[in-house]
């Protein structure tokens, strides 16, 4: 992979092939008091994917169209209001073997670049999603694999992506993929003897899968100069402790790492995906303080947390990245996608300089019970609109989890190979890993991926900025 410009300027670099380089050296060599050459022999055919590949952009969303996807579209533009957002880019979620290939009569892999080369689109969003055991802190795994099936990981997933996404012809295609969320985050909240940990995660951590999946993905898509992977490093409510901030850059560097791969084929790292994290508070910040008293430490709602929202945790996430080691050059991405929280109960205004808690109680536009809760919640709404470069250090804001898409079934449905949590349950009371609140999910969502129309309408209604 040729290297990436340290810069953050978004400016293109073109790259000569090795042999073309010494190819023209040669060439001006030999016209200082050479003999006449003889009739060279024909070229050989321009390799169209070398040639578009040679070309590696800062950042892949500067300047750029990206694809729609024609399947969300349709569904979006099928709800009363959805018309006003059905032609923003969403990623495509590759999260079931048979996904590659086109699940159901459902577009595959192939078929969505297709669609991109039509859309005259220069940048796809993909989302590896199916590692063996993921989701390990649900109370029903919802993989395909076990534990042992890192082969067939690699094998019958990643490599089939892999090979696709390297076909010639879509050589002009600039693709992000997003790398296994929430997978490495976990390995640093719901292991050891932490509150929130489970036995699977644990089985997991022992065993290595996660890491050594990650490393994988990222060292074969690492390979292709027209795929910039981006590493998926949690939210910030889930992170950005004291105790869980480092650990987790550690655990990202060694997933970068494993498998043979290394830092060069992160291309950067991408935050809150399928989350509700608000990407800036407006109204305090984690180190505020209020009466003598430091927000963070004071307020139940940050609890220690050293970040109230993505966009700092994030730039921060990438300068401790940098100093373990990865590229200086690597951006962010921030997925806006359900984060938005508008709608009449949105602040207007800072919360009372009384105490730290009623400061941050009132003035927080993020309106969760608890940032422990990550489920289908009720009154989120969709984020800031898709943007590229909207500020510095950060290369887009992006619809990764595509509006209207259920996060999991609000009840068990033992017929579903979708798996289960009781954080998707509205009825359940809480456990450690949502500080013992109520879910705040909403009624009757279908499993995992499914169309879910009653949460879609309320992204609409209670998008922030708000729709025109």
């Amino acid at each position: 992979m040729e290297p990436r410009s340290r810069a953050r300027s978004g400016r293109t670099c073109r790259v000569l092939p090795v042999v073309g380089a010494f190819a023209l050296a040669a060439g001006l060599l030999s016209t200082a008091g050479a003999a006449p050459a003889a009739t060279a022999a024909p070229a050989a055919p321009a390799d169209p994917y070398a040639e578009a590949a040679a070309v590696r952009v800062d950042n892949p969303y500067a300047g750029a169209r990206v694809y729609v996807n024609p399947e969300w579209s349709a569904r979006a533009a099928a709800e009363p209001g959805g018309a006003a957002v059905a032609g923003e880019p969403t990623a495509v979620w590759l999260d079931f073997i048979a996904s590659v290939a086109g699940l159901d009569g459902a577009m595959g892999l192939r078929d969505h670049l297709d669609a991109a080369l039509e859309q005259g689109a220069d940048v796809v969003q993909v989302v590896l999603n199916d590692l063996p055991y993921r989701d390990c802190d649900w109370l029903m795994s919802n993989a395909e694999m076990w534990l042992d099936e890192l082969p067939r990981y690699r094998q019958e997933f990643v490599d089939p992506i892999a090979d696709i996404l390297a076909d010639p012809a879509y050589a002009d295609l600039r693709v992000v993929a997003v790398v296994e969320p929430d997978s490495l985050a976990r390995m640093v909240t719901h292991t050891g003897d932490r509150p929130e940990a489970t036995e699977g995660c644990r089985q997991v951590a022992a065993n290595g899968v996660y890491l050594e999946g990650v490393g994988y993905a990222l060292a074969r898509l690492g390979t292709l100069p027209n795929v910039y992977p981006y590493l998926d490093i949690g939210n910030h409510g889930q992170l950005g402790f004291d105790d869980t901030f480092d650990a987790a850059v550690e655990v990202m560097y060694r997933a970068a790492t494993a498998a043979g791969g290394t830092v060069d084929a992160v291309h950067g790292l991408v935050t809150n995906v399928a989350g509700y994290a608000a990407t800036h508070e407006p109204y305090f910040a984690a180190d505020d303080v209020v009466d003598g008293e430091p927000v963070s430490e004071g307020s139940g709602w940050l609890a220690g947390n050293g970040f109230a929202d993505e966009v700092p945790y994030a730039l921060a996430f990438r300068e401790a990245a940098i100093e373990r080691g990865f590229d200086p050059g690597i951006g962010a991405l921030v997925d806006t996608s359900r984060n938005g929280w508008g709608g009449p109960d949105r602040p207007t205004g800072p919360g009372p300089a009384t105490t730290a808690e009623e400061y941050v109680e009132a003035g927080r536009t993020d309106r969760r019970l608890h940032q422990g809760n990550w489920c289908n919640q009720a009154g989120a709404g969709l984020g800031e609109r898709p943007t590229a470069a909207p500020e510095p250090g950060i290369d887009a804001y992006a619809w990764v989890k595509p509006p209207g898409e259920s996060d999991g079934a609000s009840i068990p449905l033992p017929q579903e190979n979708a798996g289960f949590t009781p954080l998707c349950d509205p009825t359940y009371t809480g456990n450690a890993g949502n500080g013992n609140n109520p879910t705040g999910a909403l009624l009757a969502a279908p499993p995992t991926g499914r169309w879910f129309a009653e949460h879609f309408a309320s992204l609409l209604a209670n998008a922030w900025p708000p729709l025109p």
